[in-house]
């Protein structure tokens, strides 16, 4: 195991310290998958993101192991031992099993993934890595995106293997490349954003040089596929720390590559903020969003949260009285939401409820000090639908004036809304307004049969449902009937 540095002894006894610790959980069950292995004739370590979280005291029941046998092999070694196994990841050398072990006093089930020494490169015109497996754990480790993601633990020895100072970044919470950054990103250009993940995940910095090859090299992202790239971004907004990936991703080029939308931001005045960009306005709001998350990060929330004002650079007008305005950028936003996430690759429903979100985020504003009668509170939980609780979180984030008079009135009147849907979600369940006939009613009451007119009786009576609320039968019925003769 790691040695402490004599220039940092404090900080690298500590990673020394949790290292051991996490080790000793997991070793009932790497050793006795490395034991399988060196019975085979073969090798296995701890590797990587694995060895990394150990160190930091942070290792989970996901372990990451690299071995100089070929898949096949490794297949031969594993099925007899694990609970399933799947070869999803083979054409990359890599082998997926689970576990479970008693470890500890209790029951745990791991999740592992054993991958051959491998080394692998993009050609320019390819959006895919070719992989070539590799004979030695040190050719491995070199082909690694950075440092602290370059050191193993060789087993069941638990010989701790770092040629490139991985536990020295690591103390030092800095992310250099074993190689040269160019070579690094030439490998695998998505490595520029995860430099920006681990940024905005471990909260490191990225050494300069890095820096400087993300800025020069950016063009490069383009060769990703658009699903890499998105599931690296999910990563970084799903983070402990967005913001400070996100910036990085600004200041090297990147998201000019993969979300234009987001740098595009910073060259606009925000009307009601001009002490600030919309682009820090932007980031202000995720980081408040993130706040009020209450069961873990929330992706379709931070989304909406980053992009919700993405729409003002294309709707600024500057007003004959001096004043700059952005009419309808929540509509224009949502549309460009969704081009950007369907782009991107993301599921129908994400791009429709991150896409809905931003064209609602403006409605509160309209509610004022609360002139808005019953029904537009009823219009408003409708249009949110399933997203109401999260256009609660949005709308409460998207208040980042340093006015801490207009902050709390705008805080009042929002409880004073919430309160409101409340006590009408009480009374009415609002959660599932529907008209007070259904269809098969309305159909016998006019003695028709299904077709448009029946969905436009059904749309008559639910517009009277959100106009006034709940009616009686009778009284339903009798609109209904007074609203078929005025038909013709």
């Amino acid at each position: 195991m790691p040695n402490a540095n004599e220039d940092n002894p404090t900080a690298l006894s500590q990673v020394q310290r949790r290292a051991v610790s996490e080790l000793l959980r997991v070793s009932p069950v790497a050793d006795d998958l490395a034991r399988r292995f060196q019975e085979a004739g073969f090798c296995l370590a701890l590797v990587g993101g694995s060895v990394r979280d150990a160190l930091l005291g942070r290792l989970g029941n996901d372990l990451d192991f690299t071995t100089d046998a070929r898949p096949e092999d490794v297949l031969k070694i594993v099925r007899p031992w694990a609970d399933a196994v799947w070869e999803v990841g083979i054409a990359f050398g890599t082998v997926g099993a689970q576990k479970a072990s008693r470890v500890g006093g209790a029951d745990q089930v791991f999740q592992i993934e054993i991958t051959t020494y491998r080394s692998e490169a993009y050609d320019r015109t390819s959006r895919k890595p070719e992989v070539s497996y590799g004979d030695s754990i040190e050719e491995d480790l070199v082909r690694r995106d950075f440092t602290v993601n370059a050191m193993a633990v060789a087993l069941p020895e638990k010989e701790f293997i770092d040629p490139h100072g991985g536990l020295e970044d690591l103390a030092r919470r800095v992310l250099r490349t074993p190689g040269t950054p160019e070579e690094s990103f030439s490998d695998d250009p998505l490595r520029m954003m995860r430099a920006a993940r681990f940024a905005a995940q471990l909260d490191f910095e990225v050494a300069p040089d890095v820096v400087d090859a993300m800025k020069r090299m950016s063009e490069r992202i383009e060769i990703v596929s658009a699903e890499r790239v998105r599931d690296e971004f999910n990563k970084l907004i799903l983070s402990a720390h967005p913001r400070k990936g996100l910036g990085l991703l600004v200041d090297t080029g990147l998201a000019q590559r993969v979300l234009p939308e987001l740098p595009a931001l910073r060259l606009e005045s925000d009307e009601h903020h001009r002490h600030k960009d919309v682009y820090d306005h932007s980031l202000i709001v995720l980081e408040q969003a993130i706040d009020l998350e209450e069961d873990g990060p929330d992706l379709v929330l931070r989304l909406a949260a980053l992009l919700h004002d993405i729409g003002k650079p294309r709707t600024r007008r500057f007003e004959p009285d001096g004043r700059v305005s952005f009419h309808h950028h929540e509509v224009v936003g949502a549309k460009m939401t969704k081009k950007r996430l369907t782009a991107l690759k993301y599921s129908n429903d994400m791009v429709k409820d991150v896409s809905r979100l931003v064209e609602l985020h403006l409605r509160f504003h309209g509610y004022g000090t609360g002139e808005w009668t019953d029904s537009a509170v009823r219009r408003y939980v409708r249009d949110a639908g399933p997203l109401l609780s999260r256009l609660h979180k949005l709308t409460r984030s998207d208040c980042t004036t340093r006015n801490k008079r207009k902050a709390a009135a705008l805080s009042r009147a929002y409880d004073g809304l919430e309160e409101r849907i409340a006590a009408l979600q009480e009374k009415e369940e609002l959660d599932a307004i529907r008209p007070d006939l259904d269809g098969n009613q309305i159909q016998e009451v006019l003695g028709i049969r299904p077709g448009p007119e029946v969905g436009k009786a059904y749309t008559f009576l639910l517009e009277l449902r959100l106009e006034n609320g709940p009616m009686e039968y009778d009284d339903a019925v009798a609109a209904l009937k007074e609203w078929w003769a005025a038909q013709g």
